[in-house]
């Protein structure tokens, strides 16, 4: 599906696309196109260990397969899938210390093997944090790092210094820096309905479907969230 072009211009080209591609299947919850896009594009990064590119658009893939398997209540599926791509998210921040997204997405796939598997947290929870925090410090601007770092305190219980008021902070400075961010006004619609706070989470999802109209799971958080 990807290839590698001498062109400067034509692998930028390609490389968006993919990560659209990727978007699109997450947004539709469509499994197979993702399952399908992962084979390929981790084929590709074992072509090119040098690319940290190309380990990143593994990982990608590996993350919205996980993020989807959760969704689908597919818990098994989401923890091979996060476990999948941490180690192309490992040689991406190997080869690039320096880029922010890079550790972003590692930390995001250790924590989206938490909610798959709460017996991991020990193990996974720690390298989540550490690593979402040194995107945030490599790049304080990076709306996806703050509400990566929101997601992991929504899933993580108070006593366990989380929960879902801590969550709404990262979350409504990941709009702040973003405020075209369909997904972080989906998370702000989940963590304010966690506080019963339903009238403003229908608000959040609408905003989140006008932003990105295609996007199933945001759909089905409307459509259950009573209107008080």
């Amino acid at each position: 599906m990807i290839f590698v072009y001498n062109a400067v211009f034509l692998a930028a080209t390609v490389t968006a696309g993919s990560v659209a591609d990727l978007e699109k299947a997450r947004d539709l919850e469509d499994r197979a196109a993702l399952e399908h896009s992962l084979s390929e594009l981790s084929s590709e990064a074992a072509k090119s260990p040098g690319d940290a590119q190309a380990q990143y658009r593994a990982a990608l893939a590996a993350s919205y397969l996980a993020e989807i398997s959760l969704e689908l209540k597919d818990k098994t599926a989401a923890e091979r899938a996060a476990k999948s791509g941490i180690p192309a998210a490992e040689r991406a921040v190997a080869l690039k210390a320096d880029n922010a997204e890079y550790h972003r997405i590692l930390g995001t796939l250790c924590g989206q093997v938490i909610p798959a598997n709460v017996l991991a947290g020990v193990s996974y929870g720690g390298r989540a944090q550490e690593a979402i925090e040194k995107a945030i410090a490599l790049d304080p601007k990076s709306s996806q790092a703050y509400l990566a770092r929101g997601i992991g305190n929504y899933y993580k219980p108070p006593m366990l210094g989380g929960g879902p008021e801590l969550a709404l902070k990262d979350i409504r400075h990941a709009i702040e820096l973003d405020p075209k961010s369909a997904e972080a006004y989906l998370w702000l619609g989940l963590a304010q309905r966690k506080l019963h706070q339903n009238a403003e989470a229908r608000e959040a999802f609408t905003k989140s479907l006008e932003l990105n109209p295609r996007r199933i799971w945001t759909r089905q958080q409307l459509d259950k969230t009573p209107a008080k």
